[in-house]
């Protein structure tokens, strides 16, 4: 015959057990809104027609992308030479728009390679840098339309928005060269190179946004993936524009989606995460991470999303200009509000 006991739980340890709770649920909700909780409201309506700048702009980012994904293609330390050519014609451009080109050169195995750099410098408050860049290389044999000529063009294209405009902050744009393996989070990236440079010099960034990989977007569901557990966090589409950071840069990553948010009519997601999370220091935000400033990663999220990543059929016909050309148009708004 068996016997139950049926024991009582002392009205302490109901206490001690629903402190627990209390405090894990406080941990819960100081995470969410550390990592994860947005400010602004998220677009999620139709898509306007393009407003006639915008249609500029899309077919000046066309033809830019032409440029370098197919004109020049392939561009790293194997095809130097067009590696070579793409930084040509974007130093063209920007000194055709008006500025001086400061080059950064170093040396790789006596070979040179070069970052570029144009500002408008502030007017009441020069020595706080407002940063835009994104890299010109691709990686191994792709001709690299979206990851990194998206990046490149509008990182281009803003520059020229912004080559007769003032502003309270300087506002800096950099083509940043090597960011692709075999240089990747090296001590040969471009981006690295330049964001010592800057900390040697007692520069003071304020802000940093990393133009990488922009152009893909689908409404399928299942486009979009996450590493875990953002999966079970965020829209399995992939027709927005995300803004991702490193918890130091929350700030800069609250701001700026806000201000996004504030002036586009355009889905966005944001999220300051652990910076060992997969996919969170993939570009050159992490370079200037490694100098304590505040960076973040603009994307359509890569490999998360873009089916062609790093491979020979990334080329321009995958990228939908329209929402790129959306996505830029606001991005200078986003600027012109952290300049100010």
């Amino acid at each position: 015959m068996y016997r139950f006991r049926i024991q009582i739980v002392s009205k302490s340890a109901l206490i001690r057990l629903a402190k627990l709770l209390g405090i894990l649920l406080i941990l819960v909700i100081g995470v969410w809104f550390l990592m994860f909780q947005m400010p602004g409201q998220n677009y999620s309506g139709q898509l306007l027609p393009l407003q006639e700048e915008e249609i500029t702009l899309q077919k000046s980012l066309q033809q830019d992308i032409q440029t370098i994904a197919v004109d020049l293609g392939i561009r790293n330390i194997t095809h130097y030479e067009n590696l070579n050519k793409t930084r040509n014609f974007l130093e063209n451009s920007l000194t055709q728009a008006g500025y001086e080109v400061k080059r950064q050169t170093y040396k790789i195995n006596d070979q040179s390679f070069y970052n570029l750099a144009v500002e408008r410098l502030g007017t009441e408050h020069p020595e706080e840098i407002v940063l835009i860049g994104g890299h010109y290389d691709s990686a191994f044999s792709s001709p690299g339309a979206n990851d990194n000529a998206t990046g490149a063009a509008a990182t281009l294209e803003l520059a020229k928005l912004f080559a007769q405009k003032s502003a309270k902050r300087t506002i800096r744009f950099v083509e940043f060269t090597n960011e692709e393996p075999p240089f990747f989070q090296t001590e040969n990236m471009g981006s690295l190179v330049y964001a010592e440079q800057l900390h040697q010099d007692k520069e003071k960034i304020v802000a940093m946004l990393s133009l990488e990989t922009m152009g893909y977007f689908s409404n399928i569901a299942g486009s979009q993936k996450y590493p875990f557990p953002l999966d079970l966090l965020y829209p399995n589409r992939g027709d927005f524009i995300s803004f991702v950071g490193n918890l130091n840069s929350r700030k800069l990553v609250r701001r700026t989606i806000k201000s996004f948010r504030d002036r586009a009519r355009f889905p966005s997601e944001g999220a300051a995460l652990p910076s060992w999370i997969p996919g969170v220091g993939w570009s050159d935000q992490w370079s200037f991470w490694q100098q304590g400033n505040p960076g973040i990663m603009i994307t359509d999220t890569a490999p998360y999303r873009y089916p062609y990543y790093h491979t020979e059929q990334d080329t321009p016909d995958k990228i939908n200009f329209d929402k790129l050309a959306r996505v830029v148009a606001a991005l200078a708004e986003v600027i012109s509000d952290l300049a100010e």
